[in-house]
């Protein structure tokens, strides 16, 4: 492994270095290398989504590794295809670093970039991207999906008598970033809730899934559980009416973590982003597929987006322009 840095390799050189460490899969006719990628589709229509991480805003360099800012560029990005009810087929990279970064560190950045693909969406692979130089870290992914002929479950579907149901884990990767945060010995006591923030790994098998199964509504929950659910609410003129007593056992893996951070677990769940876990409506309990809990009802819409337990709770969470 190298450790000559970006400048001192070229841009070709250290893309050549890097594109040979991505994976490939059978979706791509026309990979990295020329003016553009070629993908085939099994239909007419795709799906696309795009996502933006800047350094000391989104990540910062002391906590993350180039490994794990590939992965979960990754995650991240195939997250929002899941959720829309496609399956991830190609990602396109951008990546600006310093001139000073060594070339071993964008070697880890791709092999995160690969590990998530083979973890989390296997039948993706990066087609192409660019590499520039910053004085602070940019990463950029445009990633596509393959809606395979089912329609895309849009956040505008949710009907009243709808059952509310998440999929994946609540909670854990903000834990993690208090753990961070917290600047002491108790993110070594919790290095698992810690890699949920640093390589989140959201149930990207269960969208499709759940979009075959009949799902009204669906996103991933990026922000928080209650601001994104307020977003299907909106979009879909209703009240998501949230209970919690179907909360607490994502509350209770957190519990340690709080007391030794003086914090409550149960905000970690509702008002905690970046688990990217897929959250959706269905019209009935048979419908519900296995990886899904139900954690509510829809309600017909009135003053309130979301509820908790039937009283209004504010969508609080992460905002990408305020922080």
């Amino acid at each position: 492994m190298s450790d000559k840095t970006l400048a001192e390799l070229g841009e070709s050189e250290s893309l050549r270095r890097t594109i040979g460490r991505l994976v490939s899969s059978d979706a791509v006719l026309v990979g990295p290398g020329d003016d553009s990628a070629v993908v085939s589709l099994s239909e007419n229509r795709f799906v696309v989504t795009t996502d933006s991480m800047i350094e000391d805003h989104d990540f910062r360099l002391d906590w993350s590794s180039g490994f794990d800012l590939g992965f979960k560029a990754v995650a991240t990005n195939v997250a929002d295809l899941a959720a829309m009810g496609a399956k991830p087929i190609a990602l396109v990279v951008s990546l600006a670093v310093s001139k000073d970064t060594k070339i071993s560190w964008l070697e880890a950045f791709a092999d995160g970039l690969s590990q998530a693909l083979v973890e989390l969406a296997p039948t993706a692979s990066v087609v192409g991207g660019d590499l520039a130089s910053s004085d602070k870290a940019f990463i950029a992914v445009t990633a596509h999906g393959d809606l395979e002929s089912k329609a895309p479950v849009l956040r505008s579907g949710a009907k009243p008598g709808d059952l509310v149901a998440v999929g994946g884990t609540l909670g854990k990767a903000a834990a993690g970033l208090a753990l961070l945060r917290s600047g002491g010995s108790a993110k070594e006591a919790f290095d698992d809730l810690v890699s949920f923030q640093l390589r989140p790994r959201p149930p990207i098998e269960l969208g499709p899934v759940a979009a075959e199964s009949g799902a009204t509504a669906m996103l991933d929950i990026s922000d928080s559980l209650v601001k994104d659910a307020s977003r299907i609410a909106e979009q879909s003129q209703v009240c998501i009416s949230i209970n919690s007593s179907d909360l607490i056992g994502f509350a209770a893996v957190l519990e340690q973590a709080a007391l030794r951070l003086n914090a409550q677990a149960m905000d970690w769940v509702l008002f905690g982003g970046e688990d990217h876990g897929l959250l959706a409506t269905f019209p009935n309990t048979n419908q519900v597929p296995k990886g899904f809990k139900v954690i509510g009802t829809v309600k017909p819409k009135n003053q309130d987006l979301v509820q908790l337990d039937g009283s209004a709770i504010e969508a609080r969470g992460w905002d990408s322009i305020t922080g």
